[in-house]
């Protein structure tokens, strides 16, 4: 499929959809990005997508040089352009092309790139069996050199956690904060349940503010679910009857084992599989419409 890949107000075919090798983004991963759902042709939580995107804009002194009207009827435009009615948007907004130094004053305009098409972050396997994952010694950064709250187009982090975490033959792997509290998975937010009861990582703990994150305290909350943010470490893991990831790409999905142990049973628990039934149909019935 050769997609159609918006650049700076024009669509541009997926072969001929290029940026300069002196944007900023590039050089140095000055930037920020959402990553984004749509469902049966509507985009889920698109709102609150584009609300954190302004807010990792302005946490990096970054103008975005558009609208939130206008970005948000470019990333619709997208989705139509390719004729998709389920799938995913990546949007990125760069610093821009300046000269080979690294302050940002030499870059005139930032860049906005929006990419349509379709994903699939886990084979359904996991899906229903529920994913390992493996404790991984890389920190996550602190909030006080780098607020994980910020989602910029810097991940070497995550990245090199994510290799320690294939290394180990697991699907995922656990971040640590500087502390030694669990923060939060390469790309998601982590979960336990503990005796009916729903644990994950406060914000202070060194993690990105998940729009899936937020809505599982919607769905507990709708089904009297106790759900709370607290400290958590690897014991709290092991020790729990139920472990499941939230994240954009990876919706609501079980971990059953850390570090080769099984978590609980071993198995997708029935509060895990409670919230993705939940979630499931809540992305399949709202949402921003994409074609009206």
């Amino acid at each position: 499929m050769n997609l159609k890949i918006y650049i700076d107000g024009t669509f541009y075919e997926q072969s001929e959809a290029k940026i300069s090798v002196f944007d900023h983004g590039v050089l140095y991963g000055d930037g920020v990005f959402e990553g984004i759902r749509f469902y049966q042709d509507r985009v889920f939580r698109l709102e609150e997508h584009i609300d954190r995107l302004w807010d990792s804009a302005k946490a990096i002194a970054l103008d975005i040089p558009m609208s939130r009207t206008a970005l948000i009827e470019a990333t619709l435009e997208t989705i139509r352009q390719n004729d998709l009615h389920d799938g995913y948007i990546r949007l990125l907004v760069t610093r821009g092309i300046g000269s080979l130094g690294l302050s940002p004053d030499s870059c005139r305009r930032p860049s906005v790139i929006i990419i349509a098409a379709t994903i699939a972050l886990y084979p359904d396997s996991l899906y229903e069996k529920g994913l390992t994952m493996a404790t991984c010694s890389v920190r996550r950064i602190p909030p006080a050199a780098l607020s994980p709250r910020i989602k910029s187009l810097n991940y070497l982090n995550n990245i090199l956690a994510k290799i320690e975490a294939q290394q180990a033959g697991a699907a995922e792997g656990v971040m640590l904060n500087e502390q030694g509290y669990v923060g939060e998975c390469t790309g998601d937010n982590l979960f336990v349940v503990k005796k009916g009861v729903i644990s994950t990582p406060p914000i202070n703990a060194g993690i990105l503010g998940g729009i899936t994150r937020a809505v599982v305290f919607e769905l507990a909350k709708q089904n009297d679910i106790p759900i709370k943010e607290e400290d958590l470490t690897r014991y709290d893991i092991l020790v729990a009857d139920e472990c499941f990831l939230t994240g954009t790409a990876a919706e609501v999905i079980a971990a059953v084992q850390l570090d080769r142990r099984p978590i609980g049973d071993g198995r997708p628990g029935p509060i895990t599989l409670k919230l993705v039934e939940e979630f499931r149909g809540l992305t399949r019935s709202t949402g921003t419409p994409i074609y009206q």
